[in-house]
């Protein structure tokens, strides 16, 4: 299985499908399936040279680019072709909704991963740093400096660990959101994210595993 941007034809299996491969196309960050699509080998090699998703219509017979009527572009990340090389994973990321009705997925609004949000929470504290908007509490924080943002998590801490021994679990859940979120921050203004932890994480599990 590859993971890459430019993938080695010479391995696909264009026959089976008289030419095309079904592609799914997959949110770079938050795992959602946002739709699917085809390729002939003309399609993947714009992909691939422009960087802008681009598939083979069925219907009108012709490459057709995501987004080159919209400006909803979908911008290739990586590409992944399965086991028996007959189909592709595109990680995409995307300029807009990517459904025509004006959704993110083609598949509705419930196909995010449970966990995919925290990813796109990520982004938009990161967007926030970037941008530092008036009038944000997000933007506020970064301002008031790296130690008020650590006392923050330590009093968001505290309180989630008494709502865990003392309240309810609606309590616990609101305390453990504020936790999470201000946590977020803190690594964002030290130039990390939430997908830095995942990898130490992911890295410790793997250890556990192999001992």
């Amino acid at each position: 299985m590859t993971n890459e941007k430019n993938v080695d034809t010479s391995r696909l299996d264009w026959a089976k499908g008289d030419g095309l491969l079904p592609v799914i196309v997959q949110h770079w960050q938050n795992g959602e399936v946002l739709m699917l699509g085809y390729m002939n080998a003309q399609a993947l090699a714009t992909t691939q040279a422009t960087g802008h998703v681009t598939f083979f219509s069925r219907s009108k017979q012709r490459l057709w680019t995501k987004g080159e009527s919209s400006g909803h572009l979908l911008v290739s990340r990586s590409i992944r072709v399965d086991c028996d090389a007959d189909t592709l994973l595109v990680s995409a990321e995307p300029r807009g909704p990517t459904c025509h009705e004006g959704s993110t997925s083609c598949f509705g609004a419930t196909v995010r991963p449970p966990l995919g949000f925290l990813a796109e929470l990520d982004a938009l504290v990161a967007s926030r740093h970037g941008d530092m908007p008036q009038d944000s509490y997000t933007a506020s924080l970064f301002e008031g400096g790296l130690r008020r943002m650590a006392q923050k998590v330590g009093e968001e801490g505290v309180e989630t660990a008494l709502a865990a021994v003392a309240q309810s679990d609606d309590e616990l859940l609101g305390e453990s959101s504020d936790l999470v979120f201000h946590l977020i921050v803190l690594l964002r203004a030290r130039g990390l994210s939430l997908a830095d932890v995942a990898s130490v994480l992911a890295e410790r599990h793997e250890k556990r595993e192999a001992s």
